[in-house]
């Protein structure tokens, strides 16, 4: 994507993240239940629109963070299907799962050190934030991957036998996880690629749990779960829209640090 349609990574972009991870999740579980596309066939489509916006986005010249922040909730929407395919039809275990996304991870980020972008975050401000993610194909792959290990993990803690900690207290226990992963990931890791990856599966993890948080809550105010998903779905949606439109992201961030 281009420089002026991407955010700069402050704390403006970790909220939106943690509200997008919540869409995501909530879209994902929409899209498989209600829409009745399933964890499989609903893959095409949502990879079509992917590639939509990304083309879109390259032949105008109007310029919004929502290209980004669309292809994101695009993304997340798939992570959801595909762990769940995984888990839920296929009970591949957790623990199996989790370990080979995390080598495709481990594959994917070291490969793109030889695509000539920078793996550093080469700040310009001092004590600021402000770096710029390099969407090239390799970010895109890694953001799903981030996203399936996400959702995997939060369902993990929230439905696994051994833990069954629930949506409630698994969302307790992530938000300071999430907040450790992002003070390390910033203050340690000076947010280099393999520490903002750090940070976006703690975010990913996070979400999946609040957006389940969030349809259960509704599911006692609505008749069913499917209307408690659209109206999930609808906040999320809306609350990312909210962050996005009012916190303006510093647009003097370098083009090519993550």
């Amino acid at each position: 994507m281009q420089e002026k349609n991407l955010p700069a990574i402050d704390a403006g972009y970790w909220v939106a993240i943690v509200a997008a991870s919540m869409c995501g999740a909530n879209a994902g579980d929409l899209a498989a239940g209600p829409l009745g596309l399933g964890h499989v066939a609903g893959l095409l489509p949502l990879t079509i629109i992917f590639l939509a916006i990304v083309s879109i986005e390259k032949m105008f010249r109007f310029s919004t963070l929502f290209y980004y922040w669309f292809a994101i909730i695009v993304l997340r929407t798939m992570a959801t299907n595909i762990s769940d395919f995984a888990t839920h039809d296929m009970k591949v275990p957790f623990p199996l799962l989790t370990a080979g996304l995390i080598i495709v991870m481990g594959v994917l980020i070291f490969l793109d050190r030889f695509t000539g972008v920078k793996s550093g975050t080469a700040q310009v401000r001092q004590g600021g934030w402000g770096a710029i993610p390099t969407t090239n194909w390799n970010y895109w792959v890694v953001m799903l991957a981030a996203g399936t290990l996400g959702t995997a993990s939060g369902d993990w803690i929230a439905e696994n036998d051994g833990l069954d900690f629930g949506v409630y207290w698994g969302s307790a226990l992530c938000f300071p996880i999430f907040i450790a992963a992002l003070l390390i990931a910033s203050l340690y890791g000076r947010m280099t690629k393999p520490w903002y990856w750090v940070a976006i599966v703690a975010c990913r993890t996070l979400g999946t749990d609040l957006g389940d948080m969030l349809v259960t809550m509704f599911r006692t105010l609505t008749p069913t779960r499917s209307m408690g998903l659209w109206l999930s779905t609808a906040c999320t949606a809306t609350l990312l829209c909210a962050i996005v439109y009012v916190w303006r992201h510093n647009r003097q961030a370098p083009p090519d640090v993550l």
